[in-house]
């Protein structure tokens, strides 16, 4: 059973190749997510929160809402999270040899990759708004203006990026389906040993 493969990888045992590993569509995809969660995060933690003199508290950059900043530091921190233990589940997928196991880690990926896609659709959609309708007086000097912005565009991204990881996901479960089986080479041993058990049979009937 050389030829044998379930849900986009072969039979346990072999070495891990880490050339292979990224040159994968789906590590290229994760690692995408990867560094978008943290572009957000990143954006949004450092230059996200303003103050002014005449002020104690520091507020955020988007309309002055604690919660649109909230959400993208969440988001961020959560997806950077999610992104690293799936690029480790990806490592050792390889290594799993049920295939009930394999099923499941892969109906897992898409759901949490369609999961992701949406909470990314909504925090764009809020970062978007509340930027839109910030006033330019609360940020007279325009600091951390481009990270703001960085921070919108890269929710985007993020959007299409987890929903192409779960059409990926999608398509490795159709495989699966389609492989979890003998291949054409296979010959079950007992198929060929059947005949051979036959011929004391037939030599006994010839000499009756």
């Amino acid at each position: 059973m050389d030829g044998f493969q379930a849900y986009g990888a072969g039979k346990t045992g072999g070495a891990f190749d880490p050339l292979t590993f990224i040159r994968q569509p789906q590590t290229v995809v994760r690692i995408l997510c990867w560094l978008f969660s943290i572009v957000v995060l990143g954006c949004v933690a450092n230059e996200g929160y303003l103050n002014r003199p005449d002020e104690v508290e520091e507020f955020c950059i988007f309309n002055r809402n604690q919660n649109a900043c909230s959400y993208a530091v969440a988001m961020g921190t959560l997806c950077f999270l999610c992104s690293t233990g799936f690029l480790a589940l990806d490592i050792y997928f390889p290594q799993i040899s049920g295939v009930k196991d394999r099923k499941k880690a892969v109906m897992a990926d898409i759901a949490v990759s369609a999961f992701w896609s949406l909470l990314w659709f909504v925090g764009f959609c809020f970062l978007a708004n509340q930027w839109q309708v910030s006033k330019e007086e609360d940020n007279p000097l325009q600091e951390g203006v481009t990270a703001a912005r960085a921070a919108i565009v890269f929710s985007f991204f993020s959007v299409f990026t987890w929903a192409l990881q779960c059409l990926l996901a999608i398509h490795r479960f159709k495989l699966g389906a389609d492989s979890v089986t003998f291949n054409q080479d296979y010959i079950d041993p007992t198929q060929q040993e059947a005949p051979q058990e036959a011929l004391p049979t037939e030599e006994w009937m010839d000499g009756a």
